[in-house]
């Protein structure tokens, strides 16, 4: 079977800055000239974006980091969702008309969230031509790219995939991989937060945010045809591995129970799955060879690279840095405080924010530099790092 490395980019709104800061590291760490390392890119949530980037550019890995890079570094708020005074209260106030009209048993209106995404729309349509997809398949530089939403009708969580022709389509219990050529609308659908941004229509059914239902995030990359799989995350364990239990008694807040719920939706099934191929890897080790093929067991390498330092503690340092409108919608449902940064992390689509991730992302990377340039296979004397 032949070798191919997969690189999975998680979900989780602003927080995939982090995602570029380790790619940054990888590219420096590369030849400059050096193709895509990735031959199955799969991307999820806000993490598909910077997915179909790297894909658009396969043909320079540099390039692509680069364009990710001058994108992140500095993004703004407003080109996510309006920030104005119209379009944050007039969006809001439908959202919670609609939440009224909806509980008294009426049709809702259509296209209700909490923040308007159409200078999203407008950014993706300016640096995402996405039928360049097809020329890096082509050219042999991508094997295949795929993009996770999650179905509202069928509950469903869909991999559209763009890809060589030998991929099969594949179907499991409540997930199923679609071949597809892969446009702005996947990739708006992947990255629609539930209650935040609007869902997309396509084909027949609205689609979600990817992360929910997303019960097995490395399966795609393994569908896809990886061999092995590079997962960038975005959580740090912290909080959860340091926690103290405190006398909390005030009733949360609607910003803390949204942004326990974005943590479930966003973080747990990655670290689940993670777990689950371990444990199938211990399993299979001490399995004979024999009785593992035949029950079509494989060790699959996987690395992960996650946050070393708490992104919602980081997040509370910028929370100044959104545009009024913003932080007092927040504060209105009770964002103004410790415990609604969790949510703030997710919208906080700052520069300063961004570059802070950046940094991080980059710094974790090199402090395993020598393990990832291990992994995808590009050894130090031919790939020593490059100064930029």
């Amino acid at each position: 079977m032949k070798q191919r490395v997969g690189l999975v980019l998680t979900g989780g709104g602003a927080r995939v800055a982090y995602q570029v800061g380790v790619l940054k590291a990888i590219a420096e760490s590369l030849p400059r000239n050096a193709h895509n390392p990735f031959p199955v890119i799969c991307g999820t949530s806000a993490g598909s974006l910077n997915a179909a980037t790297l894909a658009i550019n396969a043909q320079s890995f540099r390039k692509g980091v680069s364009l990710l890079h001058t994108i992140w570094r500095d993004f703004h708020a407003k080109q996510v969702y309006r920030t104005d005074v119209i379009g944050v209260f007039n969006n809001s106030m439908l959202w919670v008309a609609g939440v009224l009209i909806g509980s008294l048993g009426f049709r809702m209106p259509k296209q209700i969230s909490l923040l308007d995404n159409s200078p999203l729309v407008e950014l993706l349509e300016q640096v995402l031509p996405c039928e360049r997809i097809q020329d890096s398949i082509d050219a042999g530089l991508l094997f295949a790219l795929s993009v996770t939403a999650s179905g509202y009708g069928t509950g469903q969580s869909v991999t559209f995939y763009q890809g060589a022709k030998e991929i099969m389509p594949w179907k499991r219990a409540r997930r199923v991989g679609i071949p597809t050529q892969i446009n702005t609308e996947h990739l708006l659908a992947s990255s629609a937060i539930p209650f935040v941004f609007p869902a997309t229509l396509i084909n027949r059914e609205y689609f979600g945010d990817g992360s929910m239902r997303q019960i097995a995030p490395i399966s795609s990359a393994l569908h896809l045809g990886a061999t092995k799989v590079l997962v960038i995350g975005v959580n740090n364990d912290e909080d959860t591995v340091n926690f103290k239990r405190e006398n909390i008694n005030d009733y949360p807040t609607l910003a803390q129970i949204a942004g326990h719920a974005l943590n479930s939706i966003f973080l747990d099934s990655m670290e689940v799955d993670l777990e689950r191929v371990r444990q199938i890897n211990s399993l299979v080790s001490s399995m004979p060879i024999e009785v593992s093929a035949r029950m079509n067991l494989h060790h699959i390498e996987v690395l992960s690279i996650v946050p070393s330092a708490s992104i919602e503690k980081l997040a509370e340092r910028y929370v100044k840095e959104l545009p009024w409108t913003i932080r007092l919608l927040l504060r209105l449902i009770g964002a103004s405080n410790h415990r609604g940064t969790s949510l703030v992390s997710y919208l906080l689509s700052e520069k300063k924010f961004c570059n802070a991730l950046i940094e991080l992302g980059y710094r974790d990377a090199m402090a395993q530099r020598d393990e990832l340039l291990k992994f995808i296979n590009y050894q130090h004397e031919r790939s020593p790092a490059v100064a930029t």
